[in-house]
């Protein structure tokens, strides 16, 4: 195929994904799982893209995990999401950023509900005044946090103050990604790369240094799936999907695993923890296991933060070793201590993977 042809066909893989004046909603466990990566966000857009983004302490859960495990009922998540919206619209601003991939979908599949039903957009309007007074508009463009990090990453690459490159190698780092399933599987033009060729991760990884690695499973589910995790006797059902995806990384020795949702990042950090305890079982040949990073981690450890203050010490597996090949530049002693210097103690340490 001539590179003409092959732009024009990429170019349907495409998204809009708005320059500047963002709202941004914050999501509800990523706040909990890995709360140093939307700070990171907000420091990456606001010091060092110069961007303007509002983050709004009056928004709410958008309910996607509720909604998902059908615990509310679709009027109450539709007046919810059209809240959010008010919320923006009262803020003068019109690009919505999803700090969740679960809340990504939610907003996705609402707003294509309002377009096909104009009768369901008809009754958030009515559910919405009745309960706050409120109107809303809808957003002129709605992406996720990845679209944006990506969006900008060869802006972050220029700024970098390390490379995904093996400071003692020289070779580049060798990186897993994972797609969270409601970025592109529910909605494929709503993804950068669609749900055949998702560029959302890799884009990143490539622009910062690194190789990404091609594995036979890599589209698989993490296993998190609301049910099969919140459901206690379904977690075999989580776990067995996490391991399947490890075991088909594992041939390919990769350096890390790179995430766009927070329950798939925390999961295919979390479960490694679990097998090792359960079966003995690390995938990686020193018993230490593979990082799992978000994609503001990943960015901030690039830019040169402080890997403690992005939180990685709340890993389950230890870190430290992809910083040592990188060649970040750390403190280990101040692991477990607040910014403030007290001493926040440290965890005990798993019986299998070395911490």
């Amino acid at each position: 195929m001539k590179i003409e042809g092959k732009k024009k066909l990429w170019a349907k893989y495409q998204k809009e994904i708005a320059d500047n004046d963002y709202y941004y909603a914050r999501s509800c466990i990523r706040q909990n799982f890995f709360p140093g990566s939307e700070s990171t966000f907000l420091r990456i857009l606001r010091d060092e893209l110069n961007k303007n983004i509002l983050d709004d302490p009056r928004h709410t859960t958008c309910t996607g995990i509720a909604y998902h495990t059908d615990l509310v009922p679709l009027e109450t998540t539709m007046t919810v999401v059209a809240r959010q919206f008010a919320l923006m619209h009262e803020a003068g601003l019109e690009n919505y950023v999803a700090s969740c991939v679960t809340s990504f979908g939610i907003y996705t599949e609402i707003l294509d509900m309002w377009e096909h039903q104009p009768e369901l957009e008809a009754k958030a309007h009515e559910l919405l005044y009745k309960a706050t007074k409120r109107e809303f508009v809808k957003p002129k463009n709605l992406v996720h946090t990845s679209d944006i990090i990506y969006k900008y990453r060869d802006d972050i690459a220029q700024k970098a103050a390390y490379r995904l490159i093996n400071k003692e190698t020289g070779e580049p780092l060798k990186a897993v990604e994972h797609i969270g399933c409601h970025y592109a599987k529910m909605f494929p033009h709503k993804g950068v790369g669609g749900a055949e060729y998702p560029h959302v991760l890799s884009g990143m990884i490539e622009s910062w240094g690194g190789d990404v690695i091609d594995y036979p499973e890599r589209r698989h589910c993490c296993g998190f799936g609301f049910r099969q995790y919140l459901v206690k006797a379904n977690r075999g059902y989580s776990v067995t999907a996490s391991k399947t995806k490890f075991e088909s990384m594992e041939p390919y020795k990769p350096d890390f695993i790179l995430s766009n949702c927070p329950g798939c990042a925390y999961f295919m950090d979390r479960w490694q923890y679990v097998i090792a305890e359960m079966e003995g079982k690390t995938y990686d040949d020193k018993g230490q296991g593979i990082p799992s990073l978000t994609y503001e981690e990943l960015a901030g450890l690039v830019m040169g933060y402080d890997p403690w203050d992005l939180g990685l010490q709340l890993h389950q597996v230890n870190v430290e070793p992809l910083l040592q090949k990188i060649g970040v530049e750390y403190d280990p002693n101040k692991k477990f201590f607040s910014k403030d210097g007290r001493d926040l103690g440290k965890p005990e340490k798993p019986e299998v993977l070395i911490f």
